[in-house]
């Protein structure tokens, strides 16, 4: 009898299956899932649905999960990745950061860094999704992940987010579970809910289809099969095509069924045996099996659903030939195959062999056997790498070494825990921590304290909480030890924003390390307490924090403490920025420094972005900045990549490169929002809000605003960009400047009653101006504003300049007033909008106080706010200009076209047309003839010409003419 190869009864399926893939191919992804009970040919219907994608070139990936007690981290997308560069190549530069991520997965690409950010198991399944879309492109995609039911907890959340995520690319993910209650159908059940997936319920297959498949197994029509064994199939199997076969195989071994002279026919015995008979099926073929062929098999069993050739060689100690000539032995082909995915491993071609062959082992010899396979493992595997520490593990439980076993649970942890698998890693740990009970107190408190860290990472801050804080849980160990528990617990809590909890553990911790602590221990309280300071309100708070960072900093540098160091320095660049942002720059090159010699690359990455901050808050640049952008890309930091992207936005929006802000906040926004990062999602919609006030778009702004709070932005913390950088500038450009002063009150009383480590809200700049022409501060006051450090970033400082000229104009000095009018817009050269907003204010204080050339200001602002489609500012201008007694052009079609020095010198669109036929030495005549325009009106327009451009006549007016219509 053979197993049948072909797809019976599934037709519905199959062709709903071959829909979804080819809307993939044509980039309608998506996901599907097939469920249904065991061995009711779940498996059988995704591999066909493999195959036609596989005819069809799609690139492909199979994986399936592990059936070991606790599942094996990533494994089904390990393999899958693994599967796809076996038949095809993959250009990891194209993944642009998140190709460092995948080393995760693909050894070959290297171990990704360990980071909370490349730990992040959102950003490791946005690599997963970006890899199937590059895999796809202009082919389509087809991912394949088996036996979901027993897959880990981190392989279920990268699942989820590619149900999520997959419509807008060319891939189809099919998965494949049982139907029994598991987390994964929990999953599947509430992305269909939701309306993300399809889910293909596969039952038992319908009688007509039970006797097609009997008798392609037994290699027959069927019409030549018996209607008996048809009737009796059925009674026993219930359409399950698992039991078919094997119901069909133990009718035949027992003789219910023979093949005769007159074809296949029932014997005559009561078909009441035909349960017993299948009960007895399988141990009857295990029976049948040679003494080293069981134990072969039995090795197997024990290592999982899938074995290693090469630990059960080394177990058994058979040769090559042997080993093989059993593998291929007709009875043992009939309980297991080779992988399909991994070579030189076979797997159980049910679930029940497996466990048939275990139950059929003696206790005592199952324990032999065990200690026999663990040795085996660690001979082939001596540094048990991947799964093999797990499995080493569970064969140890076996054997009855609960230490050892513990100890192998514990590294197991350790190693998912650094996957970025904290879920996963909670599980191994607890059972570690179980098995440990009776262990050294030491090893103890290394399983807590990694348990404390996945159990923050897994987001389960409660747990740790209540697991630390109990006596007998950290009985017997020494009180540094157990500070050193609280202080990360702490740090894991402050990352939760669980600041009361946060606060308590720091507390315990000092008050264990006693009134003389040593400083390798309290410097990293230090660090805790000084993060607590800053989110804590009151305005001594930054003078605390930066205390604790210093005294931190100091002892990291001696023991030293290189993390401990990096995160004290990148703190006090940010706490000293306000008084003195040189110091802050160099609090940073030491940061990077440390992080350079110890091998630190994402906190050099962060210190980078931080420096490209600093440049570009005190001298406009953004080198750095992309430079630090550049080197995330490399070493896959994906969200320093984000920040620093983030960082260039706010930049390009302050020079008024409104498109290439829009560009890069659209770009951060979709994989932020995609990959819930929540904090640098606020920031970049709080930038989305300050777009779009510079733009004087106010419904924008509130709707940015809203979908800020709609994120669980906290408008206290970011007072001063969302009133100084936002809600003021919004309203000068309606040229509403009442509101514009008290969204600007707004943001110095929020800067003055809580200090932050935030900037640009106004009180060093833009409030000057305002009050310089207000006539409300006195130079004094000026000067000791802008005497100090923090003055002097770069945005700030043009505002700071350009109320300095106003003070000097009104106070009659004229000559510095203009010069320094100059120095004011040479300092503001870089921001277009910025620059221009103050001329149209400078020029109404110039007006009134006789200074400077406010009348060639309030053209150039006025050009700039109608180009820029700001008609508030761009109105008020030329009312100013009319009382200044200016000629103000007509605004006509065709303004574009005129060069920038023409349009602030006043020429109009109908002057420029006269002036480009003048390059043609064209009389008064031949031009009004061109244009329908009389001589005298040409004649006029010519004198205008040589008025507004200073040319001391009609030649001179010709050549420069010439010189515009060359350029």
């Amino acid at each position: 009898m053979q197993r049948s190869r072909d797809l019976v009864g599934r037709g519905a399926e199959f062709g709903a299956l071959t829909g979804m893939i080819q809307a993939a191919r044509a980039g309608r992804g998506g996901a599907v899932f097939i469920v249904g009970e065991a061995g009711v040919g779940k498996s059988r219907l995704a591999g066909a649905a493999a195959e036609f994608a596989y005819t069809a070139e799609m690139s492909l990936l199979r994986g399936r999960a592990s059936a070991l007690g606790t599942g094996v981290p990533l494994r089904p997308l390990t393999e899958a990745v693994l599967s796809l560069l076996r038949s095809a190549t993959v250009d990891v530069a194209a993944l642009g950061p998140y190709g460092p991520i995948l080393g995760r997965l693909v050894p070959d690409w290297g171990t990704p860094l360990a980071s909370p950010e490349t730990g992040s198991m959102v950003i490791l399944a946005e690599a997963v999704l970006r890899l199937t879309a590059l895999a796809g492109q202009d082919r389509g995609c087809l991912m394949v992940l088996d036996d979901l039911q027993d897959a880990d907890a981190e392989t279920l959340m990268v699942v989820e987010y590619l149900i999520d995520n997959l419509d807008q690319q060319p891939t189809l993910l099919v998965g494949v579970l049982r139907a029994d209650d598991s987390p994964a159908l929990e999953v599947v059940r509430a992305a269909a809910r939701r309306g993300r997936c399809t889910v293909l319920e596969v039952g038992g297959l319908n009688p007509e289809d039970l006797r097609a498949m009997a008798a392609a197994c037994l290699g027959v029509t069927a019409d030549e099969l018996p209607t008996a064994a048809t009737e009796l199939l059925w009674g026993g199997s219930g359409g399950n095509p698992f039991l078919i076969e094997e119901i069909l195989a133990a009718m035949v071994e027992n003789g219910l069924l023979r093949h005769g002279p007159q074809g296949w026919l029932v014997a005559p015995q009561a078909p009441a045996t035909l349960p017993a008979a299948f009960a007895r099926s399988m141990a009857h073929r295990i029976e049948k099996l040679s003494p080293q062929a069981r134990e072969l098999l039995s090795c197997g069993a024990l290592i999982g659903q899938r074995f290693s050739v090469a630990v059960v060689q080394s177990a058994t100690g058979l040769s090559d030939r042997d080993l093989f000539n059993h593998l291929h032995g007709s009875i043992v082909a009939q309980l297991v195959a080779p992988d399909d995915q991994l070579t030189d491993w076979y797997t159980f071609r049910h679930r029940v062999t497996r466990e048939s062959l275990l139950a059929l082992v003696e206790p005592a010899d199952r324990r032999g056997l065990a200690h026999t396979v663990a040795e085996a493992v660690a001979k082939v595997h001596p540094e048990l790498p991947g799964e093999w520490c797990q499995i080493s593990a569970t064969l140890r439980v076996e054997t009855g070494d609960s230490l050892l076993a513990g100890r192998l649970f514990a590294e197991a942890g350790r190693r998912a825990l650094a996957q970025g698998a904290a879920t996963s890693a909670v599980a191994l740990l607890d059972r570690a921590w179980e098995l440990q009970a009776d262990g050294p107190a030491e090893a103890r408190a290394d399983t807590l304290e990694t348990l404390l860290q996945a159990l923050g990472e897994a987001g389960l801050v409660r747990r740790a909480l209540e697991l630390v804080n109990s006596p007998d849980q950290v009985a017997g160990l020494p009180a540094r030890r157990q500070a050193r528990l609280h202080t990360r617990l702490a740090w894991t809590a402050v990352v939760a924003g669980e600041l009361t909890d946060a606060l308590a553990q720091v507390e315990i911790a000092r008050e264990l390390l006693g009134p003389d602590p040593a400083a390798e221990d309290e410097a990293p309280i230090d660090i805790v307490a000084a993060h607590l300071a800053l989110d804590t309100p009151g305005r001594d708070q930054l003078e605390v924090a930066e205390t604790l960072a210093r005294r931190a900093a100091t002892v990291a540098a001696a023991v030293p403490l290189p993390v401990v160091a990096c995160q004290a320095w990148q703190l006090l660049g940010a706490l000293v920025r306000h008084r003195d942002p040189a110091e802050a720059t160099r609090c940073l090159e030491q940061a990077r420094s440390i992080a350079a010699e110890h091998g630190l690359p994402i906190w050099e990455v962060h210190a980078l972005i931080r420096l490209g901050n600093d440049d570009a808050l005190r001298h406009g640049a953004l080198d750095r900045l992309e430079q630090a952008r550049e080197r995330a890309l490399r070493v896959g930091a994906v969200t320093a990549r984000q920040q620093a992207e983030a960082s260039i936005a706010l930049h390009l929006i302050m020079r008024g490169d409104y498109p290439a802000a829009q560009d890069l906040i659209d770009q951060v926004l979709t994989a932020t929002t995609r990959l819930k990062l929540m904090e640098t999602t606020q920031y970049v919609l709080l930038l989305s809000a300050v777009l779009a006030a510079h733009q004087g778009r106010r419904a924008q702004m509130q709707d940015a605003l809203a979908e800020f709070r709609r994120w669980g932005g906290d408008e206290s913390l970011h007072a001063q960009r969302v009133h100084g950088l936002a809600g003021t500038f919004c309203a000068l450009l309606e040229e509403d400047r009442p509101r514009a002063l008290y969204e600007l009150s707004l943001a110095v009383r929020a800067e003055e009653t809580n200090p932050t480590v935030f900037h640009l809200g106004g009180r060093l700049g833009l409030q000057l101006l305002l009050r310089a022409i207000a006539d409300e501060i006195s130079f004094p006051e000026y000067e000791a504003i802008v005497g100090t450090p923090a003055s002097q970033l770069r945005w700030d400082r043009q505002f700071a300049l350009f109320a300095r000229a106003v003070l000097l104009g009104r106070a009659g000095e004229h000559d510095a007033a203009t010069a320094t009018m100059a120095e004011a817009m040479e300092v503001g050269a870089l921001y277009a909008m910025g620059r221009h907003l103050a001329l149209r204010l400078v020029a109404e204080a110039a007006l009134a106080d006789g200074w400077g050339t406010p009348v060639e200001w309030l053209r150039a602002a006025e050009d700039y706010f109608h180009q820029a489609n700001v008609p508030p500012v761009a109105g008020a201008c030329r009312t100013l200009l009319r009382q200044s007694g200016a000629r103000v052009a007509q605004r006509r079609r065709g303004a574009a076209e005129i060069p920038v020095e023409l349009r602030a010198a006043g020429v109009t669109v109908r002057e420029w047309e006269v002036l480009r036929l003048l390059a043609g030495r064209l009389s008064n005549r031949e031009i009004a003839e061109r244009l329908h325009l009389s001589p005298r009106t040409v004649e006029r327009h010519v004198s205008s010409l040589i008025t507004k451009t200073g040319q001391p006549n009609r030649i001179a007016l010709s050549d420069i003419a010439t010189d515009f219509d060359a350029g």
